[in-house]
């Protein structure tokens, strides 16, 4: 029998039911780098040389790369996520002369680049989608597993919530919002409950979490995937308008790698990683020969990477490198 105190049945963060550990972990704990050994062994991080993270986060990565370039590699670090640039004023405040930090959306990574002095970069990384952390405090409203307001921006600064986003939203464009984003075979359904209760304001996570619940089958709610999933996931990527402008930036990181430079980018949504996958395809069959893909199937997660954290179990990493022809795409 199993000590409950160590391990029990439940739904982590992402709606998906496995065992997990229940003791409370510390923050410092709380985030792993997903693949960071293979983004790293690719990257080959080495002293001199100019590195790009896109998508900072809880600068895992980028700590691990600033060592690796010691004594004078440098990093431009990039995050929408005002508190993943204060951590990262923290975390790497012992390589401060070596790094840069920009809070902005990763889609002006060309301006940014070139502001900073990394137009002709070594490396560039990015690693899409919302941080373990992020989920998991509530009051950012990401998850339906803490009770919370129902915001989901990345940028808090700026934009719509999804409480707002979902109070304006026509029935048939929010249905097909789920569908897309969230591959949810009952967006209509779900899309259907939502109007018809939103004369009072959707404010909270535990409210539409409740409202899903209600729309969906029986059967549905008691699955391994929990059944707020994929609508919570597909809201969030309308409201931060994830895969908007996704191909161009790839586009753009290509142009400022230097001739075997590398970029790798890791994705956790399929319709993430096709985007990867078909940008890296068209650069690659470009006659002037851009980028090399230098996998033909993406890098996943260790079994043992799987194991220990239950986040990585989606993740693919893909690479391509710069080979020389135009200096511009």
């Amino acid at each position: 029998m199993w000590d409950r105190k160590y391990r029990e049945w439940e739904y982590d963060a992402y709606g998906t039911g496995s065992w997990h550990v229940t003791e409370e972990k510390g923050l410092e704990n709380e985030h792993v780098p997903v693949l960071l050994n293979e983004v790293l062994e690719w990257l080959n991080p080495s002293h001199g040389k100019k590195y790009i993270d896109c998508t900072l986060g809880m600068s895992g990565m980028a700590q691990q790369i600033l060592l690796r370039s010691a004594p004078d590699g440098q990093l431009l670090g990039i995050d929408q996520d005002l508190q993943a640039i204060d951590r990262g004023e923290q975390v790497l405040k012992d390589s401060c002369d070596r790094v840069q930090l920009r809070h902005a959306n990763y889609r002006a990574l060309k301006e940014l680049a070139t502001e900073a002095g990394f137009s002709q970069v070594d490396g560039v990384v990015f690693d899409l989608g919302v941080s373990t952390p992020q989920l998991m405090q509530a009051e950012r409203g990401f998850s339906f597993m803490k009770d919370g307001p129902l915001d989901m921006r990345m940028d808090q600064s700026s934009g719509q919530t999804a409480a707002e986003f979902l109070e304006r939203i026509p029935e048939k464009d929010l249905a097909n919002v789920i569908f897309e984003y969230g591959e949810e075979r009952y967006s209509r359904r779900i899309a259907r409950a939502i109007v018809n209760v939103r004369r009072e304001p959707i404010l909270t996570t535990s409210h539409l979490s409740d409202i899903i619940r209600q729309a969906v089958p029986a059967p549905y709610r008691h699955g391994r995937i929990h059944c707020s999933t994929r609508t919570f996931q597909a809201l969030r990527i309308a409201v931060n308008r994830e895969l908007e402008g996704l191909a161009e930036t790839l586009q753009d990181a290509v142009s400022l790698l230097k001739v075997g430079g590398r970029l790798c980018v890791i994705a956790f949504h399929s319709l993430e990683d096709r985007i990867v996958k078909q940008t890296f395809r068209t650069l690659s069959a470009k006659p002037d020969l851009i980028v090399s893909r230098l996998v033909k199937k993406p890098v996943i997660p260790t079994l043992d990477e799987q194991r220990g954290n239950p986040r990585s179990r989606s993740a693919k990493l893909r690479i391509v490198e710069r080979l020389p022809g135009r200096d511009e795409i």
